[in-house]
């Protein structure tokens, strides 16, 4: 009871708090967070990995914590903020997630002839993202955790471990190592179903008309990119081509079809600047990310898969 936040836990199932001690470790019992033996009850690594006050406690999990790291511009050369979430993750979630927001830098824009500051990512991204490396990094890789560092005009978060399945079949495909942390995270509220998380992170970026999502693996590292609002006129040629597959994959898995005009609609462009866009349609089919679903249709009523469908 001293090492585990098992009031928090209960919350998060939206469940009533048990009478006694021995309602509590039967709960978590069943739940195979701890194990009962001869002398007594011992926390299972996934018990305190979830649940722990303070993963310091735990000798073998302490490297295993959340770092945010804050810098004063877009380089590593002047450090604002270095902090570790001491908490396990699902105790420590929402707070961890309330840290990165507060620290990230504020934008101006302007809505219905009222200027506004807005946060350079929206929270349900932020949210996706570090629940995404929170469940999907490599536990055999030691002394190394989960990273997310804020800079001046963009967000980079990363876990240990190379994924799974390739970075550009992210939004489509499903593979995890942590089978067991990501069900008890999904019961917990933390996370959706499966793969959903970069489905709303995709969305969100349409929505907000964010640069694209940047997905890359690295050695024994993944890491994405979201960065804040870009104009489709300020976009360079990868930018876009990035845009227009992500677009296209986001509307294969919803039952959608991509055109010229729903992808106009992503960039925030008008009908005038259908050729531009077509420009780009045609880039993303060179580059292998897209396919004519219907080629004998011609350009002006053609629809488009992504490669792989």
């Amino acid at each position: 009871m001293q090492l585990l936040d098992v009031q928090t836990y209960f919350e998060l199932l939206k469940r009533p708090y048990p009478s006694s001690r021995e309602g509590v470790l039967d709960q978590l019992g069943r739940e195979h967070l701890v194990v009962k033996e001869a002398a007594g009850w011992s926390i299972n690594r996934l018990g305190a990995l979830l649940l722990a006050r303070k993963l310091e406690d735990f000798s073998s999990l302490a490297r295993k914590a959340a770092r945010v790291v804050v810098y004063s511009g877009d380089s590593k050369l002047a450090t604002k903020l270095d902090q570790v979430d001491p908490k396990g993750y699902a105790v420590g979630f929402k707070d961890l997630v309330n840290l990165v927001m507060g620290q990230l830098p504020q934008n101006e824009v302007i809505e219905d002839a009222i200027r506004k500051e807005v946060k350079l990512v929206p929270e349900i991204v932020i949210r996706e993202l570090v629940a995404n490396a929170l469940i999907h990094q490599d536990f055999s890789l030691s002394g190394v955790s989960v990273m997310i560092e804020v800079y001046a005009s963009r967000v980079e978060i990363s876990n240990p471990g190379e994924p799974m399945v390739p970075t550009n079949r992210f939004i489509d495909a499903y593979e995890s190592r942590n089978e067991r942390l990501a069900d008890l995270m999904r019961r917990l509220g933390i996370c959706e179903e499966k793969s959903s998380g970069i489905d709303k992170v995709i969305s969100a970026a349409e929505l907000y008309q964010l640069q694209a999502p940047i997905f890359r693996a690295g050695l024994r590292r993944t890491n994405v990119v979201i960065a804040g609002a870009k104009d489709f006129a300020a976009m360079d040629r990868d930018d876009r081509i990035r845009a227009c597959y992500q677009h296209c994959a986001l509307r294969y898995v919803t039952h959608q079809e991509t055109s010229n005009q729903s992808l106009r609609a992503r960039f925030h462009v008008s009908e005038g600047k259908s050729v531009v866009v077509s420009q780009v349609i045609a880039a993303s089919v060179e580059a292998g990310l897209i396919k004519a679903e219907n080629e004998a249709a011609g350009r002006k009523f053609a629809r488009y898969v992504p490669f792989w469908a």
